[in-house]
């Protein structure tokens, strides 16, 4: 109801579990797919990954999950989820959410990243052919994919490197193009396994 109040947004169909979701999703073809973590038959993160594999298009899902993270979430992000959400968002923040999604956006919920982070990245051996993609990388590419793991935004970045919005915008698409990643989502998560990161390093959120 909230989504179909919006000029821009279009609800075209809704699914009760995974099985569903992946059926609609390939007879509709939607840009973004809101995906409850948590359902019957299949989850949400085996629905996700499949629809992520499969899609020819290009598809955004964004994952409603409640407040305490798990480790379902961490690894829907790793499956190429664009992010997650709480079930208990604002209205209006939802409407906001799909719409950064549907642009190429990440979204991945203050409150609740450092936990989620803190909770699964120190349970992660740094895998050696991930460190091995940094070398991709130029110094200011690595500065800029820290600043993401610590959940700065493009104008943060700007700030905190004391170089401009579009020169980070520019830094950004490079990262994801050399490493291969689809969006910041997955350079958060690239940023800990590769070890550029670890846990605890940075307070991320708040």
């Amino acid at each position: 109801m909230v989504l179909n109040h919006q000029d821009d947004i279009e609800v075209v169909a809704e699914a009760g579990n995974g099985v569903e979701a992946i059926q609609v999703v390939f007879d509709h073809r939607p840009d973004v797919v809101l995906m409850d973590i948590r359902m019957p038959e299949m989850d949400g993160l085996e629905a996700t990954s499949r629809i992520i594999a499969e899609a020819d298009w290009e598809v955004r899902v964004l994952i409603l999950t409640t407040f305490d993270p798990d480790e379902y979430v961490y690894r829907a992000l790793r499956a190429g989820a664009s992010g997650f959400v709480l079930k208990d968002i604002p209205p209006e923040e939802l409407v906001g959410a799909v719409r950064s999604v549907a642009d190429g956006g990440a979204l991945l919920a203050p409150s609740i990243t450092r936990r989620l982070i803190g909770k699964f990245a120190d349970r992660l051996a740094v895998d050696t052919a991930t460190s091995g993609r940094l070398e991709r990388l130029t110094d200011r590419e690595r500065e800029v994919v820290v600043a993401v793991a610590g959940g700065a935004s493009n104008a943060e970045i700007s700030e905190q490197l004391f170089i401009g919005a579009a020169t980070v915008k520019s830094h950004v698409s490079n990262i994801l193009t050399k490493l291969g990643l689809r969006d910041r989502a997955q350079v958060v998560i690239f940023a800990y396994e590769s070890g550029l990161v670890e846990a605890g390093d940075h307070d991320i959120g708040h």
